[in-house]
């Protein structure tokens, strides 16, 4: 009975995916992208520098955002919101998601995730600078936003933002489930090597039980504590993850070469031409490239922007600042370094691959930790692979919190407190239940969930990139010292507010 209504839900999902992900979903991302980037004359190429050394670069000198945060704040700082958004972009994607679209989609699809990221990069941004311009305060004094904000208040349509809203909680849950799956499945193969254990299926549940204990404790505390849990766990994961997969790479140094060779000679080489330029082959490549680069770095979905617009900086050109560094720092960086380390390790010596389609994606990350640094990599792996999980849990539990705060608006706030109560309990408790599914089946739901919730906010994207242009001017024409009037928020009353908060902040 059981088996049969999973096999039922993933034949639907797979002929929804197939829709979600289909070539006109792929063109409005890319195309998405373009028409931000030429509208905004590549600003992620030509502020790059401004973003590095305003964001990532200031924290690193000891200027970290959360100097410019006082205590009676109901917000968080910006290096806190950062860690809170990129803790929900820095997941499993990063390292099985890579792994995963490289076996499915060849090493060719590694290029089309640089393609994602590179349009990704200024659509965040524009994610980012919406978010906070058209962004609300509510009586406690917390912002919220989000695209079911800039949606509604911006584009007008009202309709689609509860749209995009629905689309919100379900690609939460779809998230979370993936994560849940990959921590339950990485953690007990790892038991079951050191212990043997006989029933997996009771130790998958004992850790989504844990896991689900965990993350209640930390959302309880809202969007400050994921904030503070995120600010100390991104760094160290980060920092760990970078280090273990630059030794795999550099004990396989020889294979980079070749590596890079697959990328390019797939992507754009005869098995792609054999099936035509939009054969099937090809379209493979493009897609699992474009849909794991979305999964992964999340520009375009409009998820990530609902964190950093908890932010306490009342300029949103300063946050759109680190969309831009985030996804870079994603794709570019962590998800670039895990496929490295996954085609030097399994290079074959003659420039293809000794992996195969029957090879489970977890499994093939796990052996090339276990083949190339021994236990050490087995314990490195269990410890990494769960903290970028359960910190991409957290983020998504406050994602679906305020998208479920929006669709139940029209019942008051304590109707919205209700409903938010009642989505972290079934959010809490389905952590349990994504323990034990199917690996495949987690992956293709939120796949499908993710599209969907691109598509709304892509469309606004598009709608509202006069205003990322404006907001973007008006912001660097005050850094230049010419006097126009701020544009900090869409609403008059707050747009005021926000001016007298920068000069008694000399925010600038």
């Amino acid at each position: 009975m059981w088996s049969s209504i999973i096999n039922a839900i993933g034949n639907g999902n797979a002929v929804l995916n197939d829709i979600v992900w289909g070539w006109p979903a792929i063109v409005l991302i890319l195309g998405t992208g373009l028409l931000l980037s030429i509208r905004s004359k590549f600003l992620q190429l030509r502020k790059f520098g401004d973003s590095f050394s305003s964001t990532i670069g200031k924290t690193i000198k000891g200027m970290s955002g959360k100097k410019e945060k006082n205590k009676d704040s109901k917000g968080v700082s910006q290096f806190e919101a950062f860690a809170a958004a990129i803790s929900g972009t820095v997941g499993t994607g990063n390292i099985i998601g890579v792994t995963s679209a490289i076996i499915t989609g060849g090493p060719g699809a590694v290029f089309w995730m640089w393609v994602s990221a590179f349009f990704g990069m200024v659509t965040n941004y524009s994610e980012n600078l919406l978010g906070l311009y058209y962004r609300k305060r509510n009586k406690n004094g917390e912002f919220s936003g989000g695209a079911f904000y800039y949606i509604a208040n911006g584009m007008k349509w009202k309709w689609l933002g509860y749209v995009a809203a629905a689309f919100c909680l379900f690609a939460a849950i779809g998230m979370s489930g993936v994560q849940t799956n990959k921590i339950s499945g990485t953690v007990a193969d790892s038991l079951n090597m050191a212990f043997n254990f006989n029933n997996m299926t009771t130790v998958k549940l004992v850790i989504g039980i844990i896991v689900a204990i965990v993350t209640a404790l930390v959302i309880i505390g809202g969007i400050k504590r994921i904030g503070r849990v995120a600010s100390i766990l991104v760094p160290f994961m980060s920092v760990l993850f970078i280090t273990l997969a630059l030794i795999i790479i550099l004990m396989h140094v020889t294979a980079v070469p070749a590596a890079f060779a697959m990328i390019f000679k797939y992507a754009f080489g005869y098995r792609a031409a054999a099936g035509g330029i939009f054969g099937y082959a090809f379209s493979q490549v493009i897609r699992k490239g474009m849909a794991r680069g979305v999964f992964s770095n999340e520009a375009g979905l409009g998820s990530s922007v609902i964190a950093h617009s908890a932010s306490e900086t009342r300029e949103p050109v300063k946050q759109g600042l680190w969309g831009i560094f985030e996804v870079f720092f994603d794709t570019f960086i962590i998800c670039t370094l895990a496929a490295l380390m996954i085609l030097t390790a399994y290079s074959d010596g003659n420039g293809g691959l000794t992996l195969t389609a029957e090879v489970v994606d977890s499994s093939a990350v796990l052996s090339a930790f276990m083949n190339n640094l021994g236990v050490f990599g087995v314990v490195a792996f269990s410890i990494i692979l769960p903290l970028f999980a359960f910190t991409t849990i957290l983020a998504w539990s406050y994602y679906g919190e305020k998208a479920t705060e929006f669709f139940f608006q029209w019942l008051g706030e304590k109707g919205q407190a209700i409903a938010v109560l009642v989505f972290k309990i079934i959010y809490v408790l389905l952590i349990v239940a994504s323990a034990v599914i199917e690996s495949d089946l987690a992956w293709a739901l939120s796949d499908t969930a993710n599209g969907l919730m691109a598509i709304p906010n892509l469309i606004c994207l598009v709608v509202l990139s006069g205003q990322v242009v404006k907001v973007t001017k008006n912001y660097y024409d005050r850094k230049k010292g010419i006097d126009v009037e701020p544009m900090l928020s869409a609403y008059p009353e707050q747009n005021e507010e926000f001016k007298e908060y920068i000069k008694a902040h000399q925010e600038g």
